[in-house]
């Protein structure tokens, strides 16, 4: 069970390279593949832009049913590059694939997997490809499983078809103590557990889909990250073992919300949380953290009822185990330097807990 991100599609050529590769893959193996991949980079963006340009807040059936269009493009053009390469082929779209969700179309929740679509096509095919963050709800009615939800769907596939290993392959090749494209000396952790990595995905770190670090934990599955360019070089592994991870977390997209009240601040954690958006009840008064972005905050306030809570910042979460502590910056510019002063204090040798000699970042620029 592989999976490719749309870094991997940088370009049309790419296709019949990654073709090429998995044809080889399935002669060197003498076994089948399926393949989950995204759309090219920018191409869920301009479908978005596109749909925006008409209905500045279009209802959440039109949004998933036209956003999932990017990967089924890319999954298609997969699919015929490998044919071209002398491989059977076909696409499994999200209403083919057995996955059932709730009605959440922009943020569906998994309810059941029929595993029977996937094992028959296989059984036709050398190479199955998936369209990444698909399913249907109970009505057949298109559904999304999040943004960056390629992941769940890629372990969704590997549980239905017996897997106990799925390969994620991106533009980095694992998880690393911050994002290292943002902070200077980010090391990689080769060895990560179940727990840690599903931890830092909720406080934002673009690493893996959360939903399907604990989707791989019940199923016993060990996720192991690759980079996405030959020879495909092995990053982390995420599974039962890992020691103790020093980590940062700073997603730009995040935002933290903060309401009059704690009562208003628990209503509004609540309602993200039955819409199944990542968010996280900051307990430094009536705060809530939104992770990860991607979400029309005053349009979704106001269609639920909610008090609109006002912006108090861009979180940064400092992470050693099971401790947390998140901060708040008043800008991105502020948050980068925050997250680096953060990354280089917790990973001092010798260092013990996050916050010594630093209680002037409890709160910055808020």
């Amino acid at each position: 069970m592989l999976k490719f991100g749309g870094s991997s599609f940088r370009t049309l050529a790419a296709y019949g390279q990654l073709a090429e590769a998995l044809a080889q893959r399935v002669t060197d193996e003498g076994r089948r593949l399926v393949v989950v991949v995204s759309g090219q980079p920018g191409e869920t963006e301009q479908f978005r832009d596109r749909l925006n340009q008409i209905n500045r807040h279009p209802e959440d059936e039109t949004v998933a049913g036209l956003l999932t269009l990017a990967d089924t493009v890319g999954a298609q053009l997969l699919s015929t590059a490998l044919h071209r390469a002398g491989r059977t082929s076909t696409v499994l779209a999200g209403h083919q694939l057995g996955l059932t969700t709730d009605s959440s179309f922009m943020w569906a929740r998994l309810e059941h997997t029929d595993p029977m679509p996937l094992r028959r096509a296989v059984r036709d095919h050398e190479v199955v490809v998936v369209p990444g963050g698909q399913a249907a709800d109970r009505k057949g009615r298109p559904t999304w499983l999040g943004k960056n939800s390629s992941d769940l769907s890629a372990v969704a596939v590997a549980a239905a078809v017996g897997s106990s290993r799925c390969e994620i392959h991106s533009d980095v090749d694992g998880i690393y103590s911050s994002d290292p494209h943002l902070i200077s000396g980010a090391r990689l952790l080769n060895q990560v557990s179940y727990n840690t990595a599903a931890l830092m995905s909720l406080y934002g770190a673009k690493v893996l889909h959360r939903r399907a670090v604990r989707l791989a934990q019940r199923n016993r599955i060990e996720i192991v990250c690759r980079y996405n360019r030959p020879p495909f070089p092995t990053g982390s592994v995420i599974g039962t073992a890992g020691s103790t991870v020093a980590a940062v977390v700073l997603n730009q997209r995040s935002s933290a919300l903060r309401y009059d009240s704690d009562e208003l601040a628990d209503k509004a954690y609540t309602v993200f949380h039955a819409e199944n958006i990542d968010a996280v009840r900051l307990n430094s008064g009536p705060l809530v953290a939104i992770t990860g972005g991607f979400v029309d905050l005053p349009e979704f306030q106001r269609r639920h009822g909610l008090t609109p809570g006002e912006y108090a910042g861009l979180p940064v979460t400092a992470v050693r185990g099971s401790k947390v502590v998140t901060h708040l910056a008043a800008d991105e510019e502020d948050a980068l330097h925050l997250a680096q002063r953060l990354h280089d204090h917790a990973n001092r040798p010798g260092e013990a807990d996050l916050d010594q000699d630093l209680p002037e970042l409890q709160t910055v620029g808020v």
